[in-house]
């Protein structure tokens, strides 16, 4: 009996379904190996690089004093709010009205080095290590940024927050918001296990040659003030 368009239209509909299903599996399947990967190499990190963080601990206690870690909340993976960890790099000192002064007079040598190896990001390993970071993934920014974001710039929450990520590699603090939300988004919708090796890769060689530390004009980068405004000051992330 020949087989009528209704009976190929179902077969059909069968295969993709399946498809999409297996699709489906893959992705939790290599979400799964990602997050089992983050915490164990992690770890292990924490381990070989403890010395490192030793030493850099002292050294910041002695030239600042106090406070060693930088800690402030982030918005991660859907918006999950969480204490965020960096080596401190800027000094406390205030005007004579008792009020922070600007961060380029509040970086020291110390902690310029300190951004420019990438050592001040070592404490994120135990970010990683709880859970609330993965090594790769879009940066974690500013709570108060969480209201500036277009629909589209806030699918970079769909995805754990990483230690580098995509726009890290593609330009970091050199490059505008919106290119690095640009790319944010273009990881969440291609991310693989390859895909975040390769950003690894390209970590590792943009931290040997130091590019991208900084935004011309600034410290770090400028605020972020989405469709608030155009203008633009120095921001208050490490």
């Amino acid at each position: 009996m020949p087989i009528n368009i209704y009976q190929m239209l179902s077969i059909k509909l069968n295969l993709q379904s399946s498809e999409v299903n297996n699709t489906v599996t893959a992705k939790k399947f290599s979400l799964l190996m990602k997050s089992i990967l983050d915490k164990v190499c992690a770890a292990i990190a924490l381990l070989v690089f403890s010395p490192v963080m030793l030493m850099v601990a002292i050294a910041i206690y002695l030239r600042m004093g106090g406070q060693i870690f930088f800690c402030q909340p982030r918005p991660g993976k859907n918006g999950r709010v969480f204490n965020f960890y960096k080596f401190r790099t800027m000094t406390s000192d205030c005007d004579a009205n008792g009020d922070l002064l600007p961060d380029e007079q509040r970086l020291i040598p110390l902690g310029q080095f300190l951004r420019k190896t990438s050592l001040d990001e070592l404490p994120q390993l135990l970010n990683v290590l709880k859970g609330d970071m993965s090594f790769v993934g879009p940066r974690p920014l500013l709570v108060r940024y969480l209201d500036r974001y277009t629909p589209e710039q806030a699918r970079r929450h769909d995805v754990m927050p990483g230690i580098t990520g995509w726009a890290q590699v593609n330009g970091r603090n050199s490059i505008g918001w919106d290119a690095k939300f640009k790319l944010d988004v273009s990881y969440v919708d291609n991310w693989t296990l390859w895909f975040d090796l390769k950003i690894l890769f390209l970590t590792v060689l943009k931290v040997l040659k130091r590019d991208g530390i900084t935004q011309e004009g600034y410290t770090t980068s400028a605020e972020f003030r989405g469709l608030l405004d155009n203008n633009q000051t120095s921001s208050a992330i490490e």
